[in-house]
């Protein structure tokens, strides 16, 4: 399943273009501002980016060369040829003016997510003091160097790739099955308990929470603050 991210402060085109993308199948995330939707960046990687330029906040020519490697598409009441030119310079794949059909938009992202498809993807991961690199399978808590194995990497790959979000044993299976087919949902919990314990060692902390009766998920520092406080 895609991620979008929507950065729009209209909370009417905001609303209708997330439940025209959710009805064509994918996750939608939302912020309301240029910083939000930093904040949101720095715990998720979607696969494309509709930035909005009139933001409070930064704004999204100041937003906008912060983005790396996402394509952006902007939608925005500017529709001066200076203003398209300039955002296209400044790191936008596309440029989309208001008011806009739906229809036309929906267009433009498979265009994009198509392109995209066909580029190489990053390599390097990052949460908190975690690294990991897909490319060198190398993992780093700080400095210090993480081993791991296949599946313990893979595990971390997925969740890192997805920081916000809760993995059920089912889905962290399936999204598995190609680069580690030998993980069984038997073995599932001893490859993550593993995991847990290797990263505890490297940096003193856990990173990995169990979600009753869910899955897991990435825990970050103010979670694990949080939750120790209940």
């Amino acid at each position: 399943m895609k991620t979008i991210l929507i950065i729009e402060d209209d909370a009417h085109i905001s609303d209708m273009v997330s439940d025209a993308l959710t009805a064509e199948g994918f996750r939608v995330l939302q912020a309301w501002s240029g910083t939000e939707a930093l904040l949101l960046l720095e715990k998720e990687t979607p696969d494309l980016i509709l930035l909005d330029l009139m933001l409070p906040g930064y704004s999204g020519e100041e937003l906008l060369p912060q983005i790396k490697e996402i394509p952006v598409i902007v939608i925005s009441a500017k529709a001066g040829v200076d203003s398209k030119v300039e955002t296209l310079r400044s790191g936008a794949r596309d440029y989309l003016s208001k008011p806009f059909s739906l229809k036309e938009l929906l267009a433009r992202i498979t265009v994009q997510l198509r392109n995209t498809a066909s580029r190489p993807r990053r390599t390097r991961l990052s949460f908190e003091r975690l690294s990991l690199d897909t490319a060198s399978h190398e993992v780093f808590a700080g400095d210090v160097p993480v081993k791991l194995t296949r599946t313990e990497f893979a595990i971390l790959k997925l969740l890192m790739g997805n920081p916000s979000q809760v993995f059920t044993k089912a889905a962290i299976l399936d999204a598995l099955s190609e680069e580690t087919p030998d993980c069984m949902e038997s073995s599932l919990k001893v490859h993550v308990s593993n995991l847990r314990k290797k990263l505890r060692a490297a940096c003193g902390r856990d990173y990995i929470e169990s979600v009753w009766g869910i899955g897991f998920k990435l825990s970050g520092e103010h979670e694990s603050e949080e939750h120790a406080h209940e």
